[in-house]
């Protein structure tokens, strides 16, 4: 056998650079992409159609860890459905995003002096304009950056003149059909944002409040009620007890006198109330609690507003103008002063509900607002999901799905803001209400006012999948590109968005569903699985790793941790071995080329091909049929573990290593295994495409030629296997890696050569021998070879002779000391197992560990016994 050590390969060229340097590579590539109009969707095309709408993001916002998350498995979608001959529309846009928006531009107006009321409404909403046209919009050049295929022709803003015409339309129409109405109601009210905000809006926390419990009455006539808003007992018109109550019946339709005011209340007896719990008697506040307000509907109690939209009381007496928390601690100081303080306990952990834009404390207050009636529309949006015309991914969130729309309440759609939509209803002089569609003319003459109010961003959202396509117009996009395919979001915008598209879209398009499939992802956290969070000091800038480590990367990381529906952990390592392995995919390709890698001609028949060739092409057909099944499942981190370990594993780390003899010995097997080699690579660029495109698209164009990646063909599963190969190839891989396993265990550097003898006959492995010797650094045996080792292994044996190579009294001296240690530990932990007292009392836990560490050492003993087993002799 010829020792090729000293041979050296031809000296070919290629167009590829030495080092990936995706900075250099992604902004250009991507802008190329964009010019040639690669993610223009063509609605007059004959291709079958392929839509997702993209979760508009706000137009405050910026890109982080979640919307990078998303977005690319969004893009992934799209971009092989592109690549499969879809008319593949991917649409973005921007929501108006109404509380925060308007906090920014008055911010902006405060630090002038200002406010929206200086400006008036119409200034004030031009100036908002201004603001998005300067600031606005930040994340779509991010979007940018991170490869988003967007179509972006087709860019829509919640508030741009079509969107707001299907506002109009479908306001009317639900006004119409008597799902909207105007009703004085509890609703959540930020004295912050100076807005009602919906159930959903509204984060609820665990604080450390006060328990504060107050005697009404005097004498038998007396009872005792628990509160921890004590200021709103100025509000009370009742307090309630249940009916079977036999420690009250001779209250009930008796009043009694309620402290700090002159009134008197009526005792009434309701089920709501549980007699169970504290006292039995509760005190009811119609106007500033929901529960409360039901039990003022059921007795005709009066509902006494006591605070202002502000938070401050506006009841005349000693605690007109304080505060909300500051009357509370006025108020139980003047209870505590008519001694009617029965007890007071604080802290007092409580649940308590907070603006989830400003984190401001909410205040339950009854105001007139106008409501969506969901019952109807909650029906449709559950069957869709029951009957199967919409499929909810993974399945086991559509519990969560209908825990929701089976149960909602009526929708709170009114905002008290000036920018948003605002509700097109007009009120005449005499009472009149008209609700003005959006191709109407209002009302006019003196009298005539709109309502003030604009309606809740989600309203608008809920419109998404069909109003960027042009409804309530019949236009080419919606005949075309509706109802969309996918609609992949995290789970924890269900309630928010999901259900509100389902039941728009159902209304509006007469039944038809808005998309096939909610595929719901996890969010994104930490590397310990922590909540990320500013407090917490672990928010990570995408951006910031895509400038370090390249886009794909990123992409990359995101993709392989997002299992349907799980939160997804990642830290900047994780990053950065994506970062590896783009630059193994560049390095790998590059050498391919080097060595005459091409797609030019046909493949040879498989009986020209050698077993290695058989081999990976087989494992090719394999993956591309495994990544086409993930796909269609939404299982991005398997079909992203495929392609690694196809990638790094078999392609790279063995099929290019076992190539290399082939290419040093040159000639016709040279030029066949150039051909294999250049398919396999063809294909495994398009596979990781729709995850990594801008590494891939730059490989794949320079190795083939071809015009891009983003329109080049999905490939398809050859249909070729060859489990014969696969097996000798396995079989040559156990006889490597044992013998490599061998090398590492007697210290031996991994590119020194040793001596060796292989005996290969009546075995599959005999044309591999050149191979073998070439991964193993085995050089052939000379007159004075002197087996030290022998190894047998798959049917082979393998012969070393190691003299020389290492110093056989010192390593055993190392391994012996090693054994020791490992014995001491052995016993130890024997010990301590065997010890009853011990293991009566120790944690579970620490019972486990020390279990752990029996086996370990036993491991750590028998690997050392079998590597001084294979020591030569002194």
């Amino acid at each position: 056998m010829t020792d090729h050590a000293q041979q050296q390969p031809p000296a070919p060229t290629t167009e590829l650079p030495t080092q990936y340097a995706p900075a250099e590579v992604e902004r250009t590539l991507y802008e190329r992409w964009v010019e040639r109009g690669y993610f223009a969707a063509d609605a007059s095309s004959d291709k079958p159609a392929y839509t997702i709408v993209i979760p508009p993001p706000n137009v405050t916002g910026s890109l982080h860890l979640g919307h990078a998350f998303q977005h690319t498995l969004m893009d992934a979608l799209t971009r092989r459905k592109r690549m499969q001959g879809y008319e593949a529309l991917w649409l973005p846009g921007m929501d108006h995003a109404g509380i925060a928006t308007q906090n920014k531009v008055e911010q902006q107006l405060a630090e002038e002096g200002k406010s929206r009321h200086d400006l008036g409404r119409e200034a004030f909403v031009e100036r908002v304009w201004q603001w998005k046209e300067e600031y606005g919009g930040r994340i779509l050049g991010q979007m940018r950056r991170l490869g988003d295929g967007v179509d972006w022709s087709r860019e829509r803003f919640t508030m741009d003149e079509g969107l707001s015409k299907a506002v109009g339309t479908i306001f009317k129409k639900l006004y119409e059909d008597e799902l909207i109405y105007r009703a004085e109601r509890i609703i959540n009210w930020c004295p912050r944002c100076l807005t009602a905000i919906s159930d959903i809006e509204v984060e609820y926390q665990e604080d450390a409040g006060e328990l504060v419990s107050i005697r009404y009455g005097e004498g038998e006539d007396s009872l005792v009620v628990a509160t921890t808003r004590a200021e709103t007992m100025l509000g009370d018109t009742a307090v309630a007890v249940h009916p079977d109550d036999e420690r009250y019946r001779h209250l009930v339709g008796r009043r009694i006198k309620l402290p700090l005011t002159d009134r008197t209340i009526p005792v009434v007896a309701d089920e709501h109330v549980d007699p169970e719990f504290g006292t039995g008697a509760v005190k009811v506040t119609p106007a500033h609690d929901p529960n409360d307000f039901a039990i003022g509907q059921r007795h005709g109690l009066p509902a006494m507003t006591i605070m202002d939209e502000h938070g401050v009381i506006t009841v005349h007496g000693p605690f007109l103008g304080l505060d909300r928390f500051e009357a509370r601690s006025a108020v139980v100081g003047a209870l505590r002063e008519q001694g009617r303080i029965v007890a007071e306990k604080r802290p007092y952990m409580h649940s308590v509900g907070h603006c989830s834009r400003c984190k401001t404390t909410v205040e339950p207050r009854l105001s007139m607002q106008w409501w969506v009636k969901v019952g109807p529309l909650a029906q449709a949006a559950g069957d869709a999901v029951r009957d199967g015309r919409v499929k909810i991914h993974p399945e086991e969130m559509s519990k969560r799905y209908f825990d929701w729309v089976d149960n909602m309440h009526d929708w709170c759609i009114s905002r008290q803001l000036w920018w948003g939509h605002r509700i097109p209803i007009w009120y005449g002089p005499d009472g009149e209400v008209v609700c003005v569609g959006p191709d109407e003319e209002p009302p006019s003459g003196e009298g005539w006012t709109q309502d003030s109010d604009v309606l809740d961003t989600w309203f608008s959202s809920g419109l998404w999948p069909f109003s960027t396509l042009g409804w309530p117009e019949k236009t080419p996009d919606l005949a075309k590109f509706y109802p969309t395919d996918v609609l992949l979001t995290g789970h924890d915008i269900i309630f928010f968005w999901v259900a509100r598209m389902m039941m728009f879209g159902l209304y509006a398009m007469d039944g038809e569903v808005p998309f096939h499939t909610i595929a719901l992802t996890g969010l994104v956290r930490d590397e310990f699985g922590k909540k990320m969070s500013k407090s917490f000091g672990n928010v990570v800038d995408p951006l910031d790793w895509m400038d370090k480590y390249g886009s794909d990367a990123v992409r990359f990381t995101l993709a392989r941790g997002a299992n349907p529906g799980a939160d997804v952990p990642i830290g900047e390592d994780w990053v950065q071995a994506s970062r590896n392995f783009a630059n193994k995919i560049w390095n790998a390709t590059r050498f391919a080329m080097m060595n005459g890698a091409t797609i030019e001609g046909d493949l040879p028949p498989a009986e020209e091909l050698s077993p290695t060739d058989r081999w990976i092409l087989s494992r090719l057909g394999e993956t591309v049929a495994q990544v086409d099944a993930y796909y269609e499942d939404y299982q991005f981190a398997k079909l992203s573990e495929a392609l690694y370990h196809f990638a790094w594993d078999e392609v790279f780390d063995w099929y290019v290593e076992l190539t290399k003899t082939t290419f040093f010995a040159g000639g016709e097997p040279a030029k066949v295994t150039g051909r294999v080699l250049g398919e396999v690579l063809d294909v495994l660029l398009r596979l990781l495409h729709p995850v990594v495109p801008f590494v891939t698209d730059t490989l794949w164009t320079t190795l083939t030629g071809g015009e891009s990646l983003v329109v080049a063909d999905w490939p398809k599963d050859s249909g070729f296997r060859d489990r014969a190969a696969e097996r000798e190839i396995e079989t040559l891989q156990s006889v490597i890696t044992e013998v490599r396993r061998f090398r590492a265990d007697q210290g031996l550097q991994p590119g020194q050569r040793v001596p060796a003898r292989l005996e290969l006959g009546g075995t599959a492995l005999a044309p591999h021998e050149a191979a073998i010797r070439q991964l193993l650094r085995l050089q052939p045996e000379g007159e004075a070879f002197s087996a030290t080792a022998t190894l047998p292994v798959a049917g082979a044996t393998v012969a070393l002779d190691l003299s020389g190579t290492i110093d056989v009294v010192a390593e055993r001296k190392r391994l012996a000391k090693d054994l020791a240690a490992a014995e001491k530990e052995k016993a130890q932990a024997n010990a301590k197992l065997g010890n009853e007292a011990f293991l009566a009392k120790a944690p579970d836990n620490v019972v486990e560990k020390i279990r752990t560490r029996l086996a370990k050492a036993e491991e750590d003993i028998a690997r050392i016994q079998a590597q001084l087993e294979r020591l030569p002799q002194a």
